[in-house]
């Protein structure tokens, strides 16, 4: 699972994964593990790959990132879940290309494009590519749509077409722009182990495997593709019986039957979702992350709400998170905006906490990096004039040209600046300081992604909030200047430090394949354009589809959406005179919020490694304050059981097809999804044709 939403990550196979080993099982057919800080060396029965870079590799790339993008922006919308899609890319990119690779002539026009020999540079450039296109879709499931839930922007996201596009690429780009020197230093210098994309170079590396590869990659492919196309026939249909098929409200069918009090489970939120997605994520996730979910959910939607608000909740709805009132936002606050403080704390005390208890690789790190490294111009010389020192094995000819990325970093700082002074109203310094905490939170992103698999971009990244809402309140801005400045900037920085996390991990795979830089930069550039207008074209979809999603006073919707009540709880709190606050939620918030930094610290001080797993995951308990979808921790709950008995029971079966059954889960529901919300376009879908049975209310349910 990755962070860039407002998730914790805890993979089952932590200590394998700390040790740079793969989760997808191929280092059953690897008795000798690659050591993954260097590139692999040579098979002398490997392939000679003349063409790395081909449009058949960026296509097929492109293709199964907007698949991974499109599934993000559903279960993004749903509980602000993402999931990175390089295993996804580097498997099924295998299973398509390969076949083709055999059965087409080299002769020919579609024989040169689609045939010839495939190998595992050539795979990695199909990942290098989906992991772009299926990237920056986070910005779309939290800080754009609170810009228009805080009424910044037009009535509707298809009338802001071109500021969509335009925030969008200017994350995007300078992201990918700037991600060239950290390879240099995170990769080659630090050689941080970047646990998934190691483990992706791995999966790779054995699905080209000339004694085994091919069995292993049938074998992989069909259970993801079974899995893939079972669970998004399973969504489409579900739409029609949502009551019956997708969600059990056992308190409301309870209650309609006669057991009229039964139904505080329902009001509380606790039914029984079928979601394959998130039984996927659960197994992905382990039992460390999934039950501290689940646990925060019991403490958050059961205990605190049950204790704080009683039954019946006769002064507020469950839901609200804005008030016709500026005083009930502290008077008669709603359980959820209640509950949003202490979880928006402990996320961050967690993400900085941790952060500092690691930061002796960082400090280490910085100590040795020479100022004269940071001189573009001294970068430029080296390329002409070797290091002796130069630790990259890489040939000089096979790396991204100084030129390529200096000129495109300062055309991407140029267009930035430009379309936040023109489009939303930000002067220079301020566009150049986003620009600049994105810069900055990317080496928070990089040292944390690449030592611990975490991305913690999207919580760190409100740090800019609280900066920005500084400067409004300094410039003496209006409320909603400030909100638009506060949220725009958090925009930039948030997305390009996400967007250049991606690309690091990604060009380690590329590391330790030894496949070209300057083919994987080509394939990310083209994976970037296709990331930024297929996102804003499927956030116009969901938003048409289901208008809640982009209103503050629905109480009740499909999307629930959580880190967009994040981002829009802080904009409003910084942007406001005084912080509109309760005051027991503050003192419960600072009380959590120290009790999470204790636990940490206690954690990485006195607790050894292999006893963490029992250390609650204080991220993703926090997350669960924030999320009023308890049916999601139930659901990942049970898949984590499962994926522990089954890792227990068939070890075989589970490193074989684990992650493909997972990744088929997670991409069939939120592709299902997507057809969900074309069928509801056309007016087709399920509240026209389908059964209420079992729904408190059709709207409710799917």
């Amino acid at each position: 699972m990755d962070q860039r939403g407002e998730s914790s990550h805890s993979s089952i196979t932590d200590e394998k994964k700390a040790a740079g080993e793969t989760v997808s099982g191929v280092d059953e057919y690897e008795s000798d593990m690659p050591d993954i800080s260097r590139p692999f060396p040579p098979d002398p029965d490997e392939m000679v790959e003349t063409h790395q870079l081909t449009l058949r590799a960026i296509l097929v790339g492109c293709a199964l990132g907007a698949v991974v993008g499109a599934s993000n922006i559903y279960l993004g919308l749903k509980t602000g879940f993402t999931f990175g899609p390089q295993l996804f890319g580097a498997i099924f990119g295998f299973a398509i290309i390969k076949p083709l690779s055999k059965a087409l002539p080299e002769s020919g026009l579609l024989g040169k494009l689609l045939g010839g020999p495939f190998g595992p540079k050539e795979n990695c450039t199909v990942q290098s590519a989906a992991t772009a296109a299926g990237g920056i879709g986070i910005l779309f499931v939290s800080a754009i749509p609170a810009m228009y839930r805080l009424d910044l922007l037009s009535a509707l996201p298809k009338q802001d077409i071109g500021k969509l596009i335009a925030l969008a690429a200017c994350a995007g780009f300078f992201g990918v722009f700037f991600v060239i020197p950290l390879r240099k230093y995170y990769i080659v210098k630090q050689k941080l182990t970047f646990p998934t994309p190691a483990a992706t170079a791995v999966t790779i590396h054995a699905l080209h495997n000339s004694r085994t590869g091919a069995v292993v990659a049938r074998k992989k492919s069909l259970a993801l593709l079974w899995s893939f196309v079972v669970v998004f026939l399973y969504k489409v249909l579900s739409g029609y019986a949502p009551g019956v098929l997708f969600d059990w409200h056992l308190g409301w069918t309870l209650y309609r039957i006669g057991f009229t009090s039964i139904i505080s489970l329902d009001n509380y939120g606790w039914w029984i979702e079928f979601t394959p997605a998130f039984f996927g994520a659960g197994m992905l996730s382990g039992l460390n992350a999934s039950w501290s979910f689940f646990s925060g959910s019991i403490l958050a939607w059961g205990i605190k709400r049950a204790c704080l608000w009683g039954d019946d909740f006769p002064l507020v709805s469950y839901n609200a998170l804005s008030f016709a009132n500026q005083s009930d936002f502290t008077q008669a606050p709603s359980p959820r905006y209640w509950l949003l403080w202490p979880g928006i704390l402990m996320m961050l005390c967690y993400s900085f906490t941790d952060l500092g208890m690691n930061s002796g690789f960082i400090i280490t790190g910085l100590r040795n990096l020479k100022v004269a490294s940071l001189n573009p111009l001294t970068w430029f010389q080296k390329d002409l004039n070797p290091d002796e020192d130069d630790e990259d094995l890489t040939p000089a000819e096979d790396r991204v040209p100084t030129l390529w990325w200096t000129v495109g970093l300062a055309a991407s700082i140029i267009l930035c600046c430009s379309i936040l002074a023109t489009l939303f109203h930000m002067n220079v310094g301020e566009a150049i300081l986003s620009l600049i905490l994105g810069f900055a939170f990317s080496f928070v992103g990089v040292q944390s992604a690449g030592t611990t698999d975490v991305n913690p971009v999207t919580a760190v990244a409100k740090a800019s909030q609280l900066i920005f809402g500084g400067i409004g309140k300094g410039a003496h801005l209006a409320i909603k200047p400030a909100e638009t400045v506060n949220l725009t900037a958090g925009i930039i920085a948030a997305g390009s430090a996400a967007q250049s996390t991606d690309m690091t991990g990604d060009l380690k795979t590329g590391y330790l394949l030894r496949a070209k830089p300057r083919n994987q930069f080509v394939a990310q550039l083209c994976g970037a354009v296709v990331a930024i207008f297929l996102n804003v074209g499927l956030f116009i979809l969901f938003t048409t589809a289901s208008p809640c999603i982009l209103s503050s006073t629905v109480q009740e919707c499909t999307y629930q959406a959580p880190s967009v009540s994040a981002w829009v709880a802080v904009a409003q709190a910084v942007a406001l005179p005084s912080l509109p606050i309760p005051k027991s939620a503050g003192f419960t918030a600072i009380a959590m919020g120290i009790w999470t930094v204790i636990m940490v610290i206690v954690k990485h001080l006195w607790v050894p490694k292999k006893y963490w797993q029992y250390i609650p995951n204080w991220n993703a308990v926090g997350l669960a304050f924030v999320a009023p979808q308890i049916p999601f921790s139930i659901a990942m709950a049970f898949g984590s059981v499962f994926n522990y008995f089954w890792a227990r029971k068939n070890p075989t079966g589970f490193d074989m097809y684990m992650f493909a059954v997972a990744a088929g889960m997670l991409a069939g529901e939120g592709l299902g999804g997507v057809l969900q919300a074309l069928l509801a376009v056309a007016k087709v879908d399920g509240s026209r044709f389908g059964t209420a049975i079992g729904c408190p209310g059709f709207e409710f349910c799917g």
